[in-house]
């Protein structure tokens, strides 16, 4: 070994010092397993955080060797301790993403979070929220407990009302009993976290208590001042005012509505009226208790979206496959009949718009699938300032010169972890959501910078405290009202005529958030504009990804002949399987067709010559197209498989064979076998 060689490896050492030094100094623990599951990373939190003594980690520590330990000091719970090993041995194989949560027998919750790393292996991040979980038990009991005093305390409101009355019947007598009275209401009634007032018959307030003070800034020790129409607004109160009359007359009303408060923000008020009534029947006056229910609202505005994404992906995950499979037949059809010379002259105006939409097709059930979260994302590390700033190019010339579009991008260099593709179709969508809400004229603003949200900004975005990119798109067009606003991300809701749009736009933006660990906000009032904040998590800092913008031309990629090479194409769909028959026979193979998985595995054990097995991967009967290139692969002379799929990529877990999704184009699949091929 010479001394350049000795100064390399002393190089390299240093790094893997640094490096191993660097993740020791992080508090989450963090495992990196080959694909033989075997140790190849991790850092002193792993052992500290699991209770692994500092002997087990060393390189090449097998997976299995950690999961024993835990089975035999109980870590699992009573049982067999080979069978604890072997399920979680199993399941790790899978090498699928995971994000769970584990409490220890010491008490101690871990999020435990895995996600596979192509070409190395499997990355584990072991945090410990023992302390944010007892935070949000506290919290939580903390909120019944106030429930608790709240009604606790409308209770001896009530009582004391009672007595107050009874006093005031005595007040001659027992003076000073009434005042004692007085004082003990306005102690039970201002430590309540609502409002709590009552107002004769002719709408003059006589009591209030200190929160009207603390929300409207209205003095509470001269309640007869105080005027509803003044601190609510005269639009809010005229939305009340038909409930206020209601009580007046006898009936308990309770309603809801929206007020701005003192220090400039808006908060969501139930309020209930209860009418007190004399002897005869007359209405005396009413007793007024509010609360807030902002947050309420909004947890529930939360689960209705959620249920209404389950619903959108249950219904798209039943229809993708068989839809992508009608549209591989129309695309390939319509494909060859664009190449047949006596049919040249109908291209542009039948056949050509006609592909076009098939296409469209395609990508709609991809868009729905991605905002239902039924089909991961590929996600890379991206620049987010160099891939925005691309979008200039993309649009730029598309759009009309009277229109001006402005980036002032702040991010760099900001990273995050997700589909670029999907990123520019997000931007494309808001630009185009612009464009038509300016009506060509207006002015587009697309901007991005890093911002670090504390515990409350995250609370109201439904995301955890941390480091963002927010990229936010404004206009200055028409706006939208609190109404549209509330249904934007609704799928196939939109306000554009019949034939301008599928409502789709900002449904897929708002999947395409979620499903990269982010959201999305809107702003607007009508009149004036629009600005949609889309927030990404920053992920470590790695070099960027590039996107390739470049569309390549299919005349490009040649047919080159296979050899007459015998290929294998096994799907259940008639029509389909004529399509990607003509594909191959176009690209120089033989073809051997099979229907099923059965006849797919006959035909395998009795043909010694094939050098292709194309299958579908979701077919009727008990063996699916995975089994068949699970056996074509045991064979070793067959030198290419390749599974194509309609839908169900959460179903493919042989990730060494390239998945094909329908429907394609024969330079597609040429592209795929290529791959393979080099």
């Amino acid at each position: 070994m010479n001394r350049t060689d000795l100064r390399g490896d002393e190089a390299d050492a240093r790094r893997n010092d640094s490096l191993q030094a660097g993740l020791d100094l992080i508090d989450q623990g963090f495992t990196l397993i080959d694909e033989n599951l075997r140790l190849v990373a991790w850092n002193q939190a792993f052992l500290r955080l699991l209770g692994f003594p500092a002997e087990m980690g060393h390189v090449g520590a097998p997976f299995e060797s950690f999961m024993r330990y835990n089975a035999e000091r109980g870590e699992y719970g009573d049982g067999d301790t080979e069978v604890y090993v072997r399920e979680r041995v199993e399941a790790a194989k899978a090498f699928k993403t995971h994000d769970i949560e584990r409490t220890r027998p010491n008490g101690t919750v871990l999020h435990i979070r895995g996600v596979p790393v192509p070409g190395h292996g499997f990355v584990t991040l072991y945090s410990d929220i023992t302390q944010q979980r007892q935070s949000e038990n506290l919290i939580r009991e903390h909120n019944a407990l106030l429930e608790s005093r709240v009604a606790e305390r409308t209770r001896e409101l009530m009582s004391t009302n009672d007595q107050l009355r009874e006093a005031l019947r005595l007040k001659r007598q027992f003076g000073e009993s009434l005042e004692r009275s007085e004082a003990q209401m306005r102690l039970i009634t201002d430590s309540i976290p609502a409002l709590v007032a009552y107002f004769d018959s002719t709408l003059v307030y006589r009591y209030i208590n200190r929160g009207y003070q603390d929300w409207f800034g209205v003095d509470p020790n001269h309640p007869e001042q105080v005027s509803a129409r003044a601190f609510l607004g005269i639009d809010t109160y005229t939305r009340i005012k038909p409930f206020i009359k209601q009580a007046l007359c006898g009936e308990q009303v309770t309603f809801e509505y929206e007020a701005a408060t003192q220090d400039g923000g808006k908060k969501l008020l139930r309020t209930s009226l209860i009418p007190e009534l004399k002897e005869t029947g007359q209405v005396m006056g009413c007793f007024e208790l509010t609360f807030d229910i902002t947050q309420e609202r909004k947890s529930h505005e939360m689960l209705v979206q959620a249920q209404k994404m389950e619903a959108l992906g249950q219904l798209t995950s039943g229809l993708s496959h068989d839809f992508n499979n009608i549209l591989t037949v129309v695309l390939g059809n319509l494909t060859a009949l664009a190449n047949q010379h006596d049919v040249k002259h109908h291209l542009d105006e039948f056949i050509s718009p006609a592909i076009e939409a098939a296409r469209r097709g395609s990508e709609l059930i991809k868009g729905l699938l991605a905002f239902s979260r039924q089909q991961p994302i590929q996600s890379s590390e991206v620049d987010i300032d160099a891939c925005v700033q691309r979008m200039d190019k993309l649009v730029r010339h598309t759009l009309p010169a009277t229109l001006k579009l402005t980036f002032e991008l702040l991010a760099s260099p900001a990273r995050c972890a997700l589909d670029p593709h999907q990123l520019q179709n997000a931007l494309l969508n808001l630009i185009l959501n612009a464009k038509d809400a300016t009506e060509s004229r207006g002015h587009i603003l697309i901007r991005s910078e890093i911002q670090h949200l504390d515990f409350l900004q995250a609370q109201r975005l439904n995301l955890q405290p941390g480091a963002f990119t927010c990229i936010a798109v404004s206009d200055d067009g028409c706006g939208m009202d609190a109404l549209t606003q509330s249904r934007v991300f609704e799928p196939f809701f939109t306000t554009k005529r019949v034939g301008q749009g599928s409502g789709l736009g900002m449904a897929m933006v708002y999947g395409f958030a979620r499903q990269s660990g982010g959201n999305v906000e809107v702003a607007s009032e009508p009149g004036i504009g629009t600005t949609v904040r889309i927030w990404l998590p920053l992920s470590p800092s790695t070099a960027p990804v590039e996107l390739n913008t470049e569309t390549a031309d299919p005349a490009e990629h040649a047919t080159e002949a296979a050899s007459q090479a015998l290929a294998l194409l096994v799907e259940d769909d008639v029509s389909v399987r004529k399509v990607v028959r003509r594909h191959l026979l176009e690209l120089g193979y033989a073809v051997i067709e099979a229907e099923n998985g059965q006849e797919a595995l006959d035909i395998l054990s009795k043909t010694c010559d094939l050098k292709l097995v194309l299958s579908d991967l979701v077919m009727p009967g008990d063996i699916d197209g995975q089994q068949v290139i699970c056996r074509a692969k045991e064979l070793k002379h067959i030198a290419q498989v390749v599974l194509m799929s309609g839908y169900t990529p959460s179903a493919h877990r042989l990730k060494d064979v390239p998945l094909i999704q329908k429907p394609f184009t024969k330079e597609q699949l040429h592209e795929v076998l290529q791959s393979i091929r080099h």
